[in-house]
């Protein structure tokens, strides 16, 4: 027992050894077609996170400078937003008009990134999600604290060294990381503001750091790169074939998590294994039959979790209050990649979403709706709070009043009993209303409500959102 135990300590003595080695037979085991397509389709499930957000990162990092645009920048640098995104914005689904956007795609295969974070009463946060969209870090008002300076060193998960003083390493399970930085802008007249903030952003290569001003090098732009096809239709077009193939092949920088082991052990016995490529139309008939079937359902899946985490066919507000680290609960991760890539921890961001009004009829712009808070019991956050809409498709939906989202910062106009009414239609609801309306057009839509840094009553349910009904 003494000898084996020495073994395991040795073994893992490194966190991040630990994490890569993933042993594979020699070839894969005799299975049934049946054996095989069910592993296939619960593989795809898996996948699908890990291939969305590579295509969406190379995608976001395909620039030779940043473009003004969030997530349109070359690795290792922010993508800031300078205001909020039009209403033609499709670079991701249902994105706010809350705060102004630091976007960044890290590539620490090289070497480590410097994340420098000033100190700012405002409220801000600057998640870090892996390639498998698990938010591993997340430094902001809410963790690092108000009016602190602090600097990280974010190392990928093969990266053996010390850090610098002063620099405070994180580690990161992927060679990829995704910066999707948010911080608050009270509208258009805060803008200058925020751009402060922003500016003090920085990543610095560790090999730069302590040598001065750091000017980034221009990125390289690959043409081959399909930068016209948003990233989810991108996966959605793939054949099985290209699907796992690409799937084996990110696989390589960024290895899956320890608790995946019951996961990688089904891939080995359909011939799939971590580290080598993966090459299913030189597999068995059988096999690609099974890949290519499990592969159809498994986007059908997809598609349906993605459908329910938006609140689709169901009764009035869907959300959730569990963590964007999410273990082994693979269609959970799933869901929230296909319905909004990027999910925040419930502690810094809590996004309430529903399609149907209280008597579960479909929410559509040809009906007139409100939605009615009580006094007292306005949306209880320490941050601030939103409602917005959004087309069928999770995008913004252009109206002549340029108005995307309404919320505690719109100046919103209360009734004489301290209650508070927000309509949502496709027409004015009379001038003397105009201030709480939330324009839509007439078609089907969704609403999301955005509660930043939501307090106890909200990640207990103790608070509810009130449904939305028809006007009468």
């Amino acid at each position: 027992m003494k000898a084996a135990a020495a073994v395991v300590q040795f073994a893992c003595a490194s966190l991040s050894l630990c994490s890569l080695v993933l042993t594979t037979p020699a070839g894969a085991q005799a299975v049934s077609n049946d054996q095989a397509y069910e592993i296939a389709r619960d593989a795809y499930v898996y996948a699908y996170p890990l291939v969305l957000e590579y295509v969406t990162t190379i995608q976001a990092a395909n620039y030779a400078e940043p473009t003004g645009i969030p997530a349109q920048a070359p690795f290792n640098q922010f993508g800031h937003a300078k205001a909020f995104p039009s209403a033609d914005f499709k670079a991701v689904v249902r994105p706010n008009v809350d705060t102004l956007y630091s976007v960044a795609s890290l590539d620490l295969g090289r070497e480590p990134i410097v994340l420098s974070v000033p100190a700012t009463d405002r409220y801000f946060m600057l998640p870090m999600l892996s390639l498998w969209t698990d938010v591993f870090a997340a430094p902001g008002t809410r963790t690092t604290g108000r009016n602190t300076a602090r600097y990280f060193l974010v190392v990928g998960p093969r990266w053996q060294g010390s850090a610098p003083r002063g620099l405070e390493i994180i580690r990161s399970p992927t060679r990829y990381v995704a910066i999707a930085g948010r911080t608050q802008t009270n509208g258009p007249s805060d803008y200058d503001n925020v751009h402060k903030i922003q500016l003090s952003y920085k990543l610095t290569p560790l090999s730069a750091w302590g040598k001065g001003n750091y000017v980034p090098p221009k990125g390289k732009v690959d043409p081959k790169i399909d930068m016209k096809t948003p990233s989810p239709e991108q996966v959605e077009k793939m054949d099985a074939a290209t699907f796992f193939g690409r799937f084996a092949e990110i696989l390589k920088d960024n290895p899956p998590n320890p608790l995946d082991y019951p996961m990688i052990h089904r891939l080995e016995r359909v011939g799939f294994k971590v580290g080598q490529n993966f090459n299913l139309n030189a597999s068995a008939p059988a096999i690609k039959q099974a890949f290519e079937r499990a592969t159809s359902d498994g986007k059908a899946s997809v598609a349906k979790l993605g459908k329910q985490a938006a609140g689709m066919g169901s009764k009035g507000w869907a959300y959730n209050i569990r963590s964007a680290d999410f273990g082994v609960d693979y269609p959970y991760r799933a869901s929230v990649a296909s319905y909004g890539l990027g999910m925040n921890l419930p502690q810094d961001a809590v996004y309430p979403s529903t399609t149907t009004d209280v008597d579960g009829r479909p929410l559509d712009g040809n009906s007139n709706y409100v939605l009615h808070f009580e006094k007292g019991k306005f949306p209880p956050v320490e941050g601030f709070w939103s409602l917005t809409a959004y087309d069928g498709e999770g995008y913004f939906i252009p109206n002549s009043r340029n108005r995307q989202a309404i919320g505690d910062r719109s100046n919103l106009v209360s009734n004489a009993d301290g209650s508070l009414d927000l309509y949502v239609q496709s027409t004015s609801p009379g001038t003397d209303k105009e201030a709480n309306w939330l324009p839509v057009a007439k078609a089907p839509f969704t609403l999301m409500l955005r509660l930043y840094a939501p307090k106890s009553e909200v990640l207990d349910r103790t608070w509810t959102p009130p449904p939305i009904a028809r006007a009468p």
